[in-house]
């Protein structure tokens, strides 16, 4: 064309006649004003009922307007000085003066995708950014400050030396993007959100290290929803996401806990939409296995995920969510709780306890995922002090304290009537206790075996339960070495006693014959950590539970017991039991092929005959070994 024609061949310095580049661009803004004002005229010809097609034509039409722009772009002597003074001014003016939010939008993207760089940085604060306020209302200005932003983001990312250090490219959009989002009181929220996570993505991106600029894009947006609380409702979906933005990119909660803006802006979140997205923080920091190391930060970040530790008031209790739902939440925590750890001990003490503060008070339905998490982490801390015992002359104090830690937990799960796993905790505390050899271990030991015999007796009301408790008893009390035989005794007769009173005979039994064990290999001071191989009680236990295995009327369930009692004495006689001799074998023995013919025929039956024969084949094969 004629334009391209000039300034190809003759370029920006020739005469009058031959036209120069000046001519090419006041000929090609002649031509681009006159194109888009017919362009904007036919949306005002014909019919009212015809708009949308009118306007369906229009869009098709406007690639033959675009081009005047894409010529000016191409033109050689078009320096960013002409574009500054002389190309931009004139396009923006015919943009501001058509008055047609078709023409405005598409003409502010044509700017911004055919003109350099180079020369949008030049323009971009005084200029072009400005014009942003004055589009009609129904100017989707949101996608031309994106796209700007995009373009520059870019530009930057290819190389940070494109950006001039004069140039506070962040501080430009921040400004502009605030002062556009105040002029126009209908923009959308979802718009609004939209440009604040533009604003985040060209920190995070152009200026990685300046944690400062997301927090301020935070705060902007905060700002914002609390001036005009109303501009919060519904978009809680696309917050989630802008809030979502540092979490992925830092892979650091560590760096997010620094925005002080993110936890006020997490309230604005819907309460289930503010569930998912803690839920997807804790989830993150469990799956990059990020170790919380402060307790300050510990608080921080249980304040943070307040809405999974502790009911909200927004809903009420007897409202929540699915029940499978809930308890995902809660085992999240409990995980969470593990990645709460510190390399010192004594801050890891004050890691314990702000978890407690903020843990204890999320109600009876969330401490039996929490707390156990929490007891679990003291246990570990005692055991850390314990292995540095000679570096720190404070040690049985500071375990004293956990213990004391330890016990007050444990009476919020008794309060919540969380029986079995009470009853499990106080088992695992005492075995904590004897490990680790304090002054006063044995007084906390029995008081915690005490307090697990007082919920088998008062609570556990299930048989199957009863038996399966009397056995964590027993094999918790056999593995204990610091009672002395004063506090011992007692233990030990109490889980003969409780185990005889066991509702069923099979199960009476079964623990009558775990007892025996206590007076083998139990340990008591006295022994000096040696085993108390007792054989006369050992063969008390033993015949105490063949008599009650006689009085059993199942002729299955009785040669079943009968075996487990042999393998019993076998297993005493290998381990040196003077009382059991072979001739009580031999009556066992006796007594059990006797009975196997008469048992009905079936799958039991032929487990109980393969479990006899496997036992005596082991009698067979270690004969003079045994005796």
């Amino acid at each position: 064309d004629l334009s391209s024609g000039i300034n190809a061949e003759y370029g920006d310095t020739k005469t009058a006649e031959e036209g120069s580049i000046d001519d090419s661009i006041n000929f090609i803004l002649l031509n681009f004003s006159e194109m888009n004002k017919l362009w904007v005229r036919m949306q005002h010809q014909g019919h009212t009922r015809d708009r949308s097609k009118r306007e369906q034509e229009r869009l098709e039409l406007k690639l033959l307007v675009g081009t005047n722009l894409e010529r000016l772009s191409r033109l050689e002597g078009v320096t960013v000085e002409r574009y500054e003074k002389q190309i931009l001014p004139a396009v923006l003016k015919q943009l501001v003066n058509c008055k047609d939010s078709i023409a405005q939008e598409y003409l502010m993207d044509c700017i911004i995708q055919v003109f350099p760089d180079e020369f949008h940085l030049r323009t971009l604060e005084n200029t072009f950014l400005d014009t942003c306020c004055q589009p009609q209302s129904q100017v989707n200005v949101r996608n031309i400050i994106i796209s700007i932003i995009g373009r520059l983001s870019n530009f930057a990312q290819a190389d940070p030396a494109n950006i001039p250090n004069e140039i506070k490219l962040f501080d430009i959009f921040s400004i502009k993007v605030t002062q556009i989002i105040q002029s126009r009181s209908e923009m959308p929220s979802e718009d609004i959100i939209a440009l604040q996570s533009a604003l985040m993505k060209l920190a995070l991106n152009v200026y990685p290290t300046e944690v400062g600029y997301v927090n301020q894009v935070l705060q902007n947006t905060l700002i914002i929803f609390q001036n005009e609380e109303s501009r919060a409702n519904g978009c809680s979906g696309e917050l989630s996401k802008l809030l979502r933005v540092p979490i992925d990119h830092y892979q650091d909660i560590l760096i997010v806990l620094h925005l002080s803006a993110y936890p006020k802006l997490l309230r604005f979140l819907e309460l289930c939409t503010r569930k998912e997205l803690c839920m997807y923080i804790a989830e993150h920091i469990i799956e990059t296995d990020t170790l919380i190391y402060s307790h300050d930060q510990v608080d921080q970040l249980l304040t943070l995920v307040e809405c999974l530790v502790a009911d909200c008031a927004e809903k009420p209790v007897s409202n929540i969510e699915d029940p499978d739902d809930f308890d995902c939440q809660q085992a999240l925590v409990g995980r969470l709780v593990h990645q709460m750890t510190s390399q010192v001990p004594d801050q890891q003490f004050l890691i314990l306890n702000t978890c407690k503060k903020h843990l204890v008070v999320g109600g009876n339905r969330r401490i039996r995922f929490t707390l156990p998490s929490l007891i679990f982490k003291a246990v570990s801390l005692c055991q850390t002090y314990h292995e540095v015992h000679e570096e720190d002359d404070k040690w049985e104090k500071k375990v004293t304290k956990i213990l004391q830690y330890i016990t007050s937990l444990l009476s919020a799960l008794i309060k919540a009537e969380y029986w079995e796993l009470s009853l499990r905790l106080y088992l695992q505390a005492a075995l904590v206790c004897d490990a680790m050899g304090v002054s006063n271990a044995e007084a906390m030991g029995y008081e915690f075996i005490s307090h697990a015999f007082a919920i088998y007796e008062e609570e556990v009301c299930d048989s199957k339960a009863q038996l399966m408790a009397i056995s964590l008893i027993i094999a918790t009390f056999e593995k204990t070495t610091n009672f002395c035989e004063e506090n011992h005794e007692p233990l030990r007769s109490q889980c003969f006693r409780a185990s005889s009173k066991l509702l069923k005979k099979p199960d009476q039994c079964r623990a009558v014959s775990l007892c025996a064990h206590l007076y083998w290999s139990g340990k008591n001071k006295e022994e000096g950590g040696n085993q108390l191989q007792n054989s006369t009680k050992v063969l008390e236990c033993l015949k105490k539970a063949v008599r009650i295995s006689n009085q059993c009327m199942e002729p299955t369930v009785q040669v079943q017991l009968f075996i487990e009692l042999l393998n019993k004495y076998v297993y005493f006689l290998g381990n040196g039991c003077e009382e059991v001799s072979e001739s009580v074998l031999s009556q066992l023995v006796g007594k059990i092929k006797e009975d196997l013919p008469g048992l009905e025929s079936g799958d039991i039956t032929r487990q109980i005959v393969n479990h006899f024969g496997t036992t005596l084949g082991f009698l067979e094969h270690h004969h003079e070994l045994l005796f």
